[in-house]
């Protein structure tokens, strides 16, 4: 006997047939006699209905009232699963986050979780009971509702399953693991069976939607085994785990891209001590991600300061830094938003040397410039132009042959 908890996102439960064959499949895993904690989304496209409601009240809308009305789309579908399975003659309770003891900051819209109080959780299981938690919401100390942002119910799920000590923490999507790439870019791409959860860390920052990053470091910090899996299926998915000796012989895991993606450039920055704080304090303090930075030295005490955020933060940067630029008498601000980000992930990068030139060499063969480049232990990126995003993510995946599996890193390339 264990305990699970599964997670199930919005197109999952996207209507009361689809929410009934959920319960089935939790009913399933019951019978067998392992505890379930179920955590739900809200029913797909909800969650954008409601904040399209905001916007037509309030141009701007409140975060606090925000969290509010949105948090109510996962009170819906927990309530419906409870219903349904006590329908079918079993026993279930749904409770919200703040009926959980989720604790989180007062960050309102991007809150994040501080503690999880498992007693009630536990109180019930040991009734027998499915317990069927609300996604992406949480409490403040003061009392507050708050969500978590976009990925949220991922990032609960892993919380509850490290605060209950759970064998296992199930993430159901509508694709069935996690793959060397796109799919519906690159036909070739193949499903990965397990995955190392520092290469899932960079797969999910640099642009993979399959897990939310923070329920990664999260499920890398507690060491809870996550497994991406389709509902719609009974196949098996793919293992985010600790790192495993045969992971280094793959030498690249995966090609990912982001299209979410703006480049911005100070001209002509005085070059002196503390102006790089006074550029990016002030972006930080607004919760604005800043993620490549570039540093280009002019003539005359001068350099350009060249970085990239999020394309959904670009307007806000670019209105931010005009203020800024006058305070530091930098010539002007300019920005791009036509660019994508490329990487190439995978720990066997750790011990072999030559992969990121391998990377350019195959960018340059198809005629693709590079206009910034980032790396780590693990990972290089590119910044390239937004037209040839397709066309670069088959190509590094061709030459990497991510296609075939156990191939000796010396064919590889």
């Amino acid at each position: 006997m264990a305990l699970i908890v599964q997670k199930f996102g919005g197109t999952s439960v996207g209507s009361t047939e689809k929410i009934r064959a959920v319960v089935q499949r939790v009913l399933g895993y019951h019978k067998q006699g392992h505890k379930m904690v179920v955590v739900l989304s809200a029913m797909s496209g909800e969650t954008d209905r409601l904040i399209n409601l905001a916007r037509d009240i309030q141009k701007i809308p409140d975060p606090r009232e925000m969290d509010m009305l949105v948090s109510t789309g996962e009170q819906v579908t927990v309530a419906l699963f409870a219903m349904a399975v006590n329908e079918a003659g079993f026993d279930a309770i749904s409770l919200l986050g703040d009926q959980v003891g989720i604790r989180t900051s007062g960050l309102h819209t991007r809150a994040r979780i501080r503690n999880i109080e498992s007693k009630r959780i536990f109180t019930h299981l040991d009734e027998g009971k499915i317990v069927t938690i609300a996604g992406f919401q949480g409490v403040t100390e003061s009392g507050d509702i708050t969500t978590l942002g976009r990925g949220g119910s991922d990032t609960t799920a892993v919380a509850l399953a490290a605060a209950l000590k759970a064998d296992a923490c199930e993430i159901f999507t509508d694709v069935d693991g996690i793959y060397t790439t796109d799919p519906n870019i690159c036909p070739k791409a193949r499903k990965i069976d397990r995955i190392s959860y520092d290469e899932m860390l960079e797969l999910a920052s640099l642009g993979a939607k399959v897990l939310d990053i923070r329920s990664v470091g999260l499920a890398k910090k507690y060491r809870v085994p996550v497994h991406v899996r389709s509902t719609f299926t009974e196949n098996d998915g793919t293992w985010v785990v600790e790192e495993e000796k045969n992971m280094e012989s793959m030498l690249v895991s995966g090609v990912t891209y982001s299209k979410n993606e703006a480049r911005i450039t100070l001209n002509k920055v005085p070059d002196q001590p503390g102006v790089a704080a006074q550029i990016f304090l002030p972006i930080s303090d607004a919760g604005i991600i800043v993620d490549m930075i570039i540093q280009n030295t002019r003539a005359g005490s001068l350099t350009d300061m060249t970085f990239t955020v999020l394309r959904t933060d670009y307007d806000r940067a670019m209105d931010l830094l005009k203020g800024i630029a006058k305070e530091i008498q930098a010539e002007s601000v300019t920005g791009d938003e036509n660019i994508a980000k490329v990487s190439i992930v995978g720990v066997g990068m750790r011990n072999h040397s030559g992969i990121a030139s391998t990377m350019f060499q195959i960018l340059a063969k198809e005629g693709i410039n590079i206009m910034m480049i980032s790396t780590s232990e693990i990972k290089v990126s590119c910044i390239i132009e937004e037209k040839y995003t397709e066309l670069a993510v088959r190509a590094l995946h061709d030459a990497f042959a991510l296609d075939k599996e156990n191939i000796p890193v010396e064919e590889k390339i």
